[in-house]
């Protein structure tokens, strides 16, 4: 075999293959075999009939496309890996020429992974917001903990704001009652917004008793998003109670043995919370200043891929979810399908360059996963996922998806050699010294999952 490589774009390559047909016998020989025990011809048994017989019977041209079809893709294998191309997605295969006996010849289009150069990046500087915690975030931790202890107790009185109530419902679309539309004992905090939308006007003045009828665009079940006609009933109203910001509550609440201790918890707690969101922050914007110092081209059919995948998880995920479609997101959104198909775009071309330049890093600076660091970050994308661990790396192993996994932590380790070298400052003119541990927790949310490596995995197996 020979092979020959032309570059037609920075990412795009033609790859010229000659086989000799010598080279074709084995996938010649497995044609004859896979035809014989496909077919039947009086006089022979089952797997049995000769060479001569099949190609008499339904042609030497049979036999020669379905050698071919299997011949192709370990040929193709064979030059990419002689060109040392590093590819990405499915090639368009042409057969240029495939005469008997002689030669079979191909070309194959496909796209692969550009040259980078990657520049000095030590000199990055970034901005990140300071970390302060004032009182007043104290107060609004302390009262949402408050919250969550309060109790409610019935009342005789018309429901106002805050209030618990007990309601019934029914949904009617188009004057018929939904089988999945009744719900009785409800139990509805008035001003949530955790129900359907103009339910807080309907049940606020009524009392125990109380019934009202509006109107409401279905959020889930067999009508969503059309609207309905809901009668509600208020069964009981409750009154919340909140406990006092005393000892005995610090005790109830928590650990402590005094407010004073619960709060000065609180303001630790808000304290990490926002040095996360300040190593998160660093990492953005590190990552952002790395990407417009390297010049990045963008395989058109991966851009092509990405922006359909993005669109597709959108729609049938997470809109779904939400008993959305896309044109009611938009309208939400207050965005044109321009608009949005130019956001799709930007963060597709960003996830793609991000992958590409940390890929890259990677290989620069020599960058391993051991099996500790693929094991914890196996252990938190589980718990994002909301299963366990076990069902996680069950799901993983399954579809073959390890090698993302590594990928995922090599790239985190080499956003962190950059933001390591970069000068990070906060809104105060502080310099920043971000801990190792707060850099491989913060780098997965910066460098964006795409499908490149995805693509690649299935074609270079």
């Amino acid at each position: 075999m020979k092979s020959a490589v032309e570059t037609l774009n920075p990412t795009r390559v033609r790859l010229t293959v000659e086989v000799p047909f010598e080279e074709l016998k084995d996938s010649l020989d497995a044609a004859y075999k896979k035809i014989n025990q496909q077919v039947t011809v009086k006089g022979f048994r089952k797997g049995k009939i000769p060479a001569r017989v099949i190609d008499q019977r339904f042609g030497r041209g049979a036999v020669l496309e379905e050698a071919v079809n299997d011949a192709l893709p370990k040929f193709y294998t064979d030059a990419v890996n002689e060109a040392e191309l590093s590819v990405l997605g499915q090639p368009e295969v042409d057969i240029t020429e495939l005469k008997d006996g002689e030669t079979l010849n191909f070309t194959a289009e496909v796209d692969i992974r550009p040259s980078i150069e990657i520049p000095d990046f030590s000199g990055i500087e970034v901005e990140v917001d300071a970390v302060e915690v004032t009182d007043e975030d104290v107060d609004k931790a302390v009262e949402e903990l408050r919250e969550r202890f309060a109790s409610t107790a019935p009342v005789e009185r018309a429901a106002e704001d805050g209030d618990v109530v007990t309601i019934d419902l029914q949904a009617k679309v188009d004057g018929e009652v939904l089988e999945d539309g009744v719900a009785d004992g409800v139990s509805y905090t008035i001003g949530s917004g955790e129900l359907l939308e103009g339910i807080d006007d309907a049940v606020k003045g009524l009392e125990a008793g109380g019934e009202a009828t509006f109107t409401s665009e279905l959020k889930g079940g067999s009508a969503a998003g059309k609207e309905a006609e809901v009668t509600v009933k208020v069964t009981q109203v409750a009154k919340r109670e909140l406990p006092e910001l005393d000892d005995e509550f610090a005790q109830l609440a928590s650990e402590f043995d005094t407010i004073e201790e619960l709060r000065a918890d609180s303001r630790k707690r808000l304290e990490n919370m926002k040095q996360y969101d300040q190593a998160t922050q660093a990492q953005e914007r590190v990552l952002e200043k790395l990407l417009d110092l390297v010049e990045v081209p963008v395989p058109e059919k991966l851009l092509e891929d990405e922006i359909n995948t993005r669109k597709h998880n959108l729609e049938h995920h997470q809109l779904g979810q939400m008993g959305l479609d896309l044109a009611k997101y938009l309208e939400i959104q207050g965005k044109s399908e321009e608009e949005f198909d130019a956001e799709t775009k930007e963060a597709a071309v960003k996830g793609i360059k991000t992958q590409f330049v940390l890929d890259e890093l990677v290989k620069q600076e020599k960058l391993n996963v051991n099996q500790e660091e693929l094991t914890e970050h196996l252990m938190r994308r589980a718990a994002s996922s909301g299963m366990s661990p076990d069902q996680f790396a069950q799901a993983v192993v399954e579809g073959n998806q390890v090698p993302l996994l590594v990928g995922e932590v090599a790239r985190g380790k080499a956003l962190a050699v950059v933001v390591e070298k970069a000068t990070v400052k906060d809104t105060n003119g502080e310099v920043i010294d971000l801990d190792d541990e707060e850099d491989e927790d913060t780098t997965e949310a910066s460098a964006e999952e795409t499908p490149a490596e995805s693509a690649e995995e299935k074609t270079e197996g």
